[in-house]
């Protein structure tokens, strides 16, 4: 993705309005209001998919407001689905609200006035979808808007799957695939609004996915951490390490078992991975958090049944490496995110 914003480069004082000019410039005119003026973070990345637009955003805590003086000026006939990957952000669009987290995404259109509003730091895809090309793959005037949809099943978790893979392999495709890309992207959101959820979950259950979902999506972010433990998981989370450990029940394996697996399957994929064949085993293992070679080669050796010299070796013994690794293995993920 092309990063059209970062604050990072910029001066402390400076950030907030450069994100303030940045949002009004990527998106459209609006309002942005926030506390941390002299300590903002926030970045835009950026991928154009055919009629789609795909944007990756990490913002500050914020009040974004979009008005009808800004409508009048600048118009802009698009729907935005929010797909958070973490923190929440609160919708308010005429008398209806939602909020978006890991377990539920939404859908406002641009043209209406709506507010935004984050408590903490928050990380969310942005799809941005023509109004006329989207709103005909449903039979009503318009799609379903400030809807909750459930990202954690079904075709909400393949809708945020597919965002994902698109934001990481969509630059490298030619130019008519990208096309046929975003038609398909409409096609599979629109199918996730119009299918029917069922019975609603109970609201603790949909709290308690997001705040898994949110979890891991952390951990992932923190793997190089070697002091991460699950003490300072649950602190940065604002959770109890026993909330935690509850969190982790329904999926079959303890939070510290998973931070262990996540690790180990992110240096299986460095070591296969072409372009870090430069790099030693043992630096690998240390930017993934772990402290003794002698120790991750051990653990390695015990999740895959192989060596990590074994999966350095030629490109065919390679494949068939990789293919014998066990499913057992393996963490399906809980949703999209970004490495």
């Amino acid at each position: 993705m092309q990063t059209l914003f970062d604050s990072d480069p910029l001066p402390a004082a400076k950030r907030y309005h450069a994100w303030q000019d940045a949002i009004c410039e990527i998106y459209l005119p609006v309002d942005c209001a926030s506390d941390l003026r002299n300590d903002y973070t926030g970045f835009v990345r950026q991928l154009r998919v055919g009629a789609v637009t795909l944007t990756d955003t990490l913002s500050s805590p914020q009040k974004v407001l979009r008005q009808r003086g800004h409508i009048a000026r600048f118009a802009k006939d698009c729907y935005f689905l929010g797909l958070t990957q973490t923190g929440s952000v609160n919708v308010r669009q005429g008398n209806a609200t939602m909020t978006l987290n890991a377990g539920c995404g939404g859908l406002f259109y641009a043209n209406e006035p709506y507010e935004l509003s984050t408590a903490r730091k928050v990380r969310t895809f942005w799809l941005e979808l023509p109004r006329r090309e989207f709103a005909s793959r449903f039979d009503t005037e318009h799609p379903p808007l400030v809807a909750n949809l459930d990202l954690s099943r079904g075709l909400g978790r393949i809708a945020v799957e597919l965002c994902t893979a698109v934001a990481r392999e969509g630059a490298r495709l030619e130019p008519q695939h990208r096309v046929e890309l975003g038609e398909e992207i409409m096609n599979v959101v629109a199918l996730a609004l119009k299918a029917d959820p069922g019975p609603e979950p109970a609201a603790e259950r949909c709290v308690q996915r997001a705040r898994l979902r949110s979890l891991t999506n952390y951990i992932d972010e923190h793997l190089g951490d070697p002091d991460l433990s699950l003490g300072k998981i649950a602190q940065s989370n604002g959770i109890s390490l026993r909330y935690l450990h509850q969190l982790f029940r329904p999926m079959d394996i303890s939070a510290s078992e998973w931070l262990r697996t996540r690790r180990l399957q992110r240096c299986y994929d460095l070591l296969t991975s072409p372009e870090h064949a430069g790099r030693s085993i043992t630096d690998i293992a240390y930017s993934t958090g772990f402290s003794s070679s002698s120790h991750f080669s051990n653990l390695f050796r015990a999740q895959f049944g192989l060596r990590p010299s074994d999966v350095r070796v030629a490109p065919a013994a390679r494949r068939a490496s990789r293919s014998s690794l066990p499913a057992a293995a393996k963490l399906a993920p809980l949703g999209g995110r970004m490495e």
